[in-house]
């Protein structure tokens, strides 16, 4: 697994998500589950909000490299706090053809440990750290990416799951009553 984490706490996060953790939230599909997740790559974005321009762009990122992602075997979900009417919203508006996951109590970014202290305009916040998880199609994690820049991030996923997805046989899929170990 390849880790950009730059602190202990990312390092010692990343090796308890070893392999894509089990959960269930609701998503702009519907409810989404680890194991629905199973048999194909993972490309895991976590963002802090929708309709905020360094999201936006980000989110309109993945959306034009979307095709590339899929040629790949590689799907993209992306993860925030806010509810299920603003991810509907904001997915129309920037015609996202990916799934995003709701987790205003913040299940999912707990187990990834993507919610830290922000300085924002002088004030320190509770906020998710911009961060991206690539899983392979048997659900092992292969490179993370936390508190990234958005310019030119996407591209940078895009590479590594080539490379990814051409290097690593494919394994089969996780049963939906394996635990994960987090």
């Amino acid at each position: 697994m390849v880790s950009l984490a730059a602190t202990d706490r990312d390092r010692a996060a990343d090796a308890r998500i070893a392999r894509l953790p089990a959960f269930s939230l609701p998503a702009t599909c519907g409810t989404l589950t680890a194991a629905q997740l199973a048999g194909a790559g993972l490309a895991l974005y976590f963002y802090p909000k929708d309709a905020t321009p360094g999201c936006t762009t980000q989110a309109s990122d993945f959306r034009d490299m979307a095709a590339k992602f899929e040629a790949a075997g590689v799907r993209i979900i992306g993860v925030s706090r806010d509810g299920l009417a603003s991810h509907q919203r904001f997915r129309e508006r920037e015609r996202l053809s990916f799934d995003l996951i709701s987790d205003p109590d913040e299940t999912l970014c707990a187990l990834f440990d993507v919610v830290r202290e922000k300085n924002m305009y002088g004030r320190v916040v509770r906020g998710i750290q911009r961060s991206t998880f690539l899983f392979d199609h048997g659900g092992k994690l292969r490179h993370s990416w936390r508190g990234l820049k958005v310019p030119g991030h996407v591209a940078t996923v895009l590479a590594a799951a080539r490379s990814m997805m051409q290097s690593t046989p494919p394994s089969p899929p996780r049963s939906p009553m394996e635990k994960s170990t987090s």
